[in-house]
């Protein structure tokens, strides 16, 4: 069974796309086989891994051109893992989309087609709550939520439920909360202390122990078009994503044993 699963917070930099390349990129060393979807007109997903942003089809072609997703997929120096490009064409799929049938079904519509190709699919959503993360939604089993660790951490988020509980009620009823995770932890201010209280106060069990420090190496890998793992594996960045994925791979497991 593939599990589809969405990177989402329309709060911008917050680690989502550093958290949705190096889940992908672990999870297909650890031998899964993995479709990164990048949903976001940046295109950071795609660069961070080392693809060009002008490739002949992508996601843009998916949802308005209805272009099959495999024509689009590249491959990546991982050798399990696949990448549905991106780029700022997707910023007028958002407008071409409002016309649409089944406007937020796109997405899912493609993706039902090869899902069970896949162990895991991975979705950067935009940092927006837009047509383009409700068709993420829709076609997703659960939601990851990364919480930067700063003083506005939780602004937006009860948005970001509510919509998450929107969708479940008239799009997708199994849509599920996957997790919190939080990113850019500096255990040298109370600051950081404070706010992974209060995330965990918000989401109860769904926080992920793992947190995920501030930390240079992270920073520097999208820029050699490389995921943390390639870039520099003994890294802290790089061990507190293997420790997630590991978290990621352990609630999986626990799910399907309970189904």
């Amino acid at each position: 069974m593939s599990r589809i699963i969405s990177v989402a917070n329309q709060k911008g930099g917050v680690g989502k796309t550093t958290t949705a390349v190096n889940i992908s990129s672990i999870l297909a060393k650890r031998g899964k086989k993995v479709m990164l979807i990048d949903a976001d007109p940046q295109g950071n997903a795609s660069s961070g891994l080392g693809l060009e942003k002008d490739a002949e089809n992508s996601l843009y072609d998916v949802l308005i051109n209805d272009v099959d997703i495999e024509s689009t997929l590249q491959d990546t120096d991982i050798k399990k893992l696949k990448v549905c490009p991106s780029n700022m064409s997707l910023a007028g799929a958002e407008v071409e989309l409002v016309s649409q049938m089944s406007r937020e079904q796109r997405l899912k519509e493609k993706i039902d087609v090869i899902k069970d190709e896949y162990d895991f699919i991975i979705i950067d959503c935009p940092p927006s709550l837009g047509l383009i993360t409700l068709n993420a939604f829709t076609a997703s089993d659960s939601v990851l939520i990364p919480v930067q660790c700063e003083y506005f951490a939780l602004e937006g988020l009860g948005q970001l439920l509510n919509t998450i509980n929107l969708v479940k009620k008239h799009l997708n009823k199994n849509l599920e909360i996957e997790g919190a995770v939080l990113t850019m932890y500096d255990m040298r201010t109370n600051l950081s202390n404070q706010v992974v209280k209060e995330v965990k106060r918000y989401f109860d069990d769904k926080v992920y122990k793992t947190v995920i420090p501030r930390n240079i190496k992270l920073s520097e890998a999208p820029s050699y078009g490389m995921p943390i793992t390639l870039y520099d594996g003994k890294s802290k960045g790089a061990r507190a994503y293997e420790k997630l994925t590991k978290e990621i791979l352990k609630n999986d497991e626990i799910r399907n044993n309970q189904e």
